[in-house]
């Protein structure tokens, strides 16, 4: 498979795959791995496509979680994760590596706000246990059928 048909793959997962995998480490060294809302996937959040559109070359990943989470006590000691999107009933998938960050820009949170996610965060958007996490992978690993591919994306 080339360059190309690899990020076309990809780009196919990240819009129809759900949930969205996201493995952190703990203290002790430990994957923790949990199913989140995939927000790039057109059919849950077709009005976040207009922002990911923005973003497409680079594959940026957006998530929300809880700020009290073990996730963000996982990322604030080590920011490395990986995040997994399948198809398999196709047989294809891909995993997302790199170095997470935690979002602290209002508008960002506010961009992505889904009204539905009150039973979350009753305050809002700026609940202080909304918090936003966005990587930049710098690998895509995965398989499709019976082909695996390598991606270098910084």
């Amino acid at each position: 498979m080339d360059e190309k048909a690899i990020k076309e793959l990809c780009h196919d997962l990240l819009e129809t795959g759900w949930p969205a995998y996201v493995t952190t480490v703990d203290k002790k060294g430990f994957p923790q791995t949990r199913a989140m809302f995939n927000l790039r996937n057109r059919k849950h959040f077709p009005r976040l496509m207009k922002l990911f559109e923005e973003q497409k070359d680079d594959f940026t990943l957006i998530f929300t979680t809880n700020t009290s989470s073990t996730k963000i006590d996982d990322i604030k000691s080590n920011k490395a994760v990986s995040v997994y999107y399948c198809n398999p009933d196709t047989w294809r998938g891909v995993m997302f590596s790199g170095l997470i960050e935690i979002v602290n820009d209002s508008r960002t949170k506010k961009a992505i706000w889904h009204p539905e996610w009150n039973k979350y965060y009753p305050q809002g958007y700026d609940d202080p246990d909304h918090t936003v996490l966005r990587l930049l992978p710098t690998m895509a690993k995965g398989w499709s059928g019976t082909e695996t591919f390598r991606l270098e994306l910084r």
